[in-house]
């Protein structure tokens, strides 16, 4: 099977929420597959942001319900300080399926953070009814 990156906007992905957000740094810019686009945080931790596979579900660890409530901890990972420079980090999971992904910046290293992309790949494995 074809993996694709379910998280893009063209894939019918939609961020429904975000902790901060600014006008020239939108949510919607970690989806929209353009690697010069990013979110901004507007300061205070924690941050986060909610994804929303509207048109697929995604192979992952773990189930979410219907609606974007009752997460359960997936991944918590230490992040290494890269002064200067972007950071990318790859989480690997296998065996489970979600409908929302919800990620928490807890803290960082500076006063701000952005968020430049987020990528998921996998296999589709139902469509959500409306």
């Amino acid at each position: 099977m074809r993996k694709i990156d379910l998280c893009l906007s063209s894939e019918g992905s939609e961020v429904i929420l975000a902790t901060s957000s600014d006008e020239k740094h939108p949510p919607e810019n970690i989806i929209d597959g353009n690697p010069e686009t990013f979110w901004t945080t507007t300061g205070m931790f924690p941050q986060e942001f909610i994804i929303c596979f509207h048109k697929h579900t995604l192979k992952i660890e773990k189930s979410t319900s219907k609606e974007p409530v009752d997460f359960e901890q997936w991944i918590e990972k230490d992040l290494v300080h890269t002064e200067g420079q972007l950071q990318n980090e790859e989480i690997v999971a296998h065996d489970g399926s979600a409908t929302y992904l919800r990620f928490i910046i807890v803290s960082a290293f500076d006063h701000f953070a952005s968020v430049h992309s987020v990528s998921a790949e996998g296999t589709v494995v139902s469509n959500l009814s409306s």
